[in-house]
């Protein structure tokens, strides 16, 4: 089945542009204009990813990744007319999975497109890879789930691919060049702020429920998972 995709963007224009590329691909695509038609079309289109405009009419698009992280693993793709890097930060923290500053590369867009669709349905299928396994913290993967102490935590798509990655790795240091390149599958032209923000709220969401810091920063490198049994 194809996958479908929802283009939140108040430019006709860009729109047009981005439903035409994409359904040459071979995508289903629907279109929003303000904030407010986006969540609507989040839940009658059920999108399985959505390219999303910050700035936007009636509600804008950090307040519409918000929403949507909150509830979905929808990948998002964020586009800004911004250069400040605070604006692409705030998007990250808030849940996009990647941004992209206007004017873009069309080609670029659709690539980034298929790598985080490839990622978000890359299940592992195996009866003895079902599941992961760290202490408090339980992945499992066929549901894409993980539960922290018996507790299911929401994970954006990016987010549950890079904590995969750290737990099926106890005690290996990944730098943040290698976390960009594995977990986003694609040269990626933003920084590693990037990472360290996804890592941040990975943190934030382990910590509800965990008693132990699993997530530890090695300075000047990147990250590692701590083992404990």
């Amino acid at each position: 089945m194809n996958e479908k995709i929802l283009v939140v963007d108040d430019e006709v224009a860009i729109q047009d542009l981005l439903k035409l590329d994409l359904e040459f691909e071979g995508y289903i695509v629907d279109t929003a204009s303000d904030g407010q038609e986006a969540l609507e079309k989040v839940d009658s289109f059920n999108p399985d990813l959505m390219i999303l405009d910050l700035m936007l009419p009636k509600m804008n698009g950090y307040d519409v990744c918000k929403k949507v992280s909150a509830q979905k693993s929808i990948p998002i793709i964020m586009l800004t007319a911004k250069t400040d890097i605070i604006d692409r930060v705030l998007g990250l923290e808030l849940g996009a999975d990647d941004y992209m500053t206007k004017p873009f590369d069309n080609r670029e867009l659709i690539a980034r497109v298929k790598a985080l669709l490839r990622r978000s349905s890359n299940v592992p299928t195996k009866p003895e890879e079902d599941a992961i396994v760290n202490d408090e913290i339980k992945i499992i993967l066929n549901e894409r789930k993980v539960l922290v102490n018996d507790h299911e935590i929401h994970l954006t798509p990016k987010e549950f691919e890079l904590l995969h990655l750290l737990v099926s790795s106890p005690e290996q240091v990944f730098s943040r060049e290698h976390l960009l390149e594995q977990v986003w599958g694609y040269d990626y032209f933003g920084d590693t702020r990037t990472v360290d923000m996804h890592i941040q709220r990975i943190r934030k969401k382990v910590g509800q429920y965990a008693k132990h810091n699993y997530i530890q920063t090695v300075f000047g490198v990147g990250y590692k998972m701590r083992r404990f049994e």
